[in-house]
């Protein structure tokens, strides 16, 4: 008998056997571009990350589409490059969660193979499709059913129309319909398996009832026997099958678990599991999660209405197309090859409101909370006195103007809102979080770890498989925040000076556009 040191934790051995008391957790990413992977210990710390990326193929004009394999491939190098990093044994994983973007659709046959490639999220084919949808159902009654408050190219649902007609004899030898991460879960598992806060976004998935929308499935001509069975987080999904774990390396027999669609795990990453939190999460995009004790909708259809991983609960998904991305545009093509830092160091020296420079953020229309695909990109007010750091500072505080515009919003739909805590690449800004922090006159708290997504899965599949009590439980070991921002009062009123000028601005331009 002896014991053995291993990555700093300590194992018990007798003999031949070897008995590892610490587990770890494996989360996997199935991502637009690429597979994420991380692996992390009980108390949250990070053993090993890796990144796989693939291309997404565009054979026509607002197609967008992926070898289903390509999937696969990346998850077998991630949970490779892990294992070997990490230094972990295969057996010492207690779990591994999945989670991915919602909406891409894949097709298997009866023998698990892929009918044809992926149709990616951003495909936009189906517009004929979604019309032909709205013209047989009422839009209020799928907001009631679904929580979708309009009928786009977007949604899963319009996807298997379009094969139906374009593609007939795939949906003849269909065996089943499933999303990103339900395939993943199938290649490791055996089983086809989804969680049901993944599948709102189909447009055939009833957020009340939590079960396939039968008048939906009807419509299509595809049986529920075609559908995944529908899983919680809290359950287990299946296990590793020998065949997976040839390929990946994973022990036979790990539990698998499946999570909630990529941003409603973020949200749980940083801690967001209670009414009254909101995670913002600025990346190239803004999106925000709105935890709810119960469904709410909004008499404007602003907001789309999701599941929470916590059964019971709820989310809305306020989001907005672009955010940073605008930064990025700037820095790219105006920014005089300076890096990040350098450029929010020129915005630093410039007052609150730019010296009444103002932007509208719209470069690839507007989203939340007045949505408007038509909307564009807008400098206005330059003078001869405004510089480089005058245009920084105007994105900036145009993207902290929309988050305003969002929990105004929220407001007005009764959501009280405690703490907003900001994810992304925004984040590892202090002084973009300070202007948010200002102009919404909220405390805004960064958690230690910008990796949110992963984090969440782990959370989610390590509570499920007995790892802990519970999600509070979780939260309590693996999230932990790195610093509070509070508002500023001195600069309230130049904000608000600001956010008003900004408000003006985008209501003058709705004619133009």
């Amino acid at each position: 008998m002896y014991y053995s040191l291993f990555n700093g934790e300590r194992h018990f051995c007798r003999g031949m056997e070897k008995t590892t008391i610490m587990k770890y957790l494996l989360a996997l990413d199935i991502g637009t571009t690429a597979v994420k992977g991380a692996l992390f210990d009980r108390g949250g710390g990070i053993l090993a990350e890796s990144l796989r990326e693939y291309d997404l193929l565009k054979p026509a004009p607002d197609w967008v589409e992926l070898d289903c394999d390509a999937y696969w491939r990346a998850v077998i190098a991630v949970t490779g490059h892990v294992l070997k990093t990490s230094g972990v044994p295969p057996e010492a994983i207690a779990s591994i969660g999945v989670t991915s973007q919602g909406e891409t659709l894949i097709v298997l046959d009866r023998a698990g193979r892929p009918l044809r490639r992926a149709i990616v999220w951003l495909d936009n084919r189906t517009q004929a499709e979604a019309d032909a949808i709205g013209r047989v159902f009422d839009r209020d009654d799928v907001y009631r059913v679904t929580g979708q408050q309009e009928i786009i190219p977007s949604w899963t649902a319009t996807r298997i129309l379009w094969l139906k007609k374009h593609e007939p004899d795939v949906v003849a030898r269909a065996h089943k319909f499933m999303l990103a991460a339900d395939y993943i879960v199938f290649k490791l598992t055996g089983r086809a398996a989804t969680n049901r806060a993944l599948n709102p976004s189909t447009l055939y998935y009833d957020i009340a009832r939590r079960d396939w929308w039968p008048e939906m499935l009807s419509f299509l001509g595809i049986s529920r026997d075609r559908m995944p069975d529908l899983v919680d987080s809290v359950d287990r999904a299946g296990a590793v099958t020998a065949e997976a774990a040839a390929a990946t390396g994973l022990a036979a027999g790990t539990p698998v678990t499946a999570a909630p669609i990529d941003q409603v795990a973020a949200a749980v990453g940083a801690g967001n599991i209670e009414p009254g939190l909101v995670t913002e999460n600025t990346g190239a995009a803004l999106a925000l999660c709105v935890c709810l004790d119960k469904p709410l909708y909004d008499p404007r259809k602003r907001l789309g209405l999701y599941e929470h991983a916590v059964a019971g609960r709820y989310v809305l998904l306020p989001w907005v197309p672009t955010a940073g991305m605008v930064l990025r545009w700037f820095r790219d093509d105006f920014g005089g090859g300076l890096d990040y830092p350098a450029l929010c160091r020129e915005a630093e020296s410039v007052a609150p409101g730019a010296d009444g420079l103002t932007m509208l953020p719209h470069l690839g229309g507007a989203g939340c909370p007045e949505v408007d695909p038509k909307a564009r990109g807008v400098f206005s007010g330059i003078t001869l006195g405004h510089r480089r750091g005058h245009f920084v500072r105007a994105i900036m505080e145009s993207v902290a103007f929309i988050l305003r515009g969002n929990l105004d919003l929220l407001a007005e739909l009764g959501v009280g809102v405690r703490e907003l805590r900001s994810l992304g690449g925004a984040a590892r800004s202090d002084f973009w979080v300070q202007i948010k922090a200002d102009v919404c006159r909220k405390t805004i708290r960064v958690m230690e770890s910008e990796e949110a997504t992963c984090r969440g899965t782990a959370m989610l599949s390590g509570a499920a498989t007995g790892m802990f009590s519970g999600l509070p439980e979780a939260r309590d070991a693996m999230v932990r925040v790195k610093k509070a921002f509070e508002p500023d009062p001195g600069r309230a009123s130049a904000y608000d000076e600001a956010y008003r000028r900004y408000c003006a601005l985008n209501s003058s331009m709705k004619t133009a556009w």
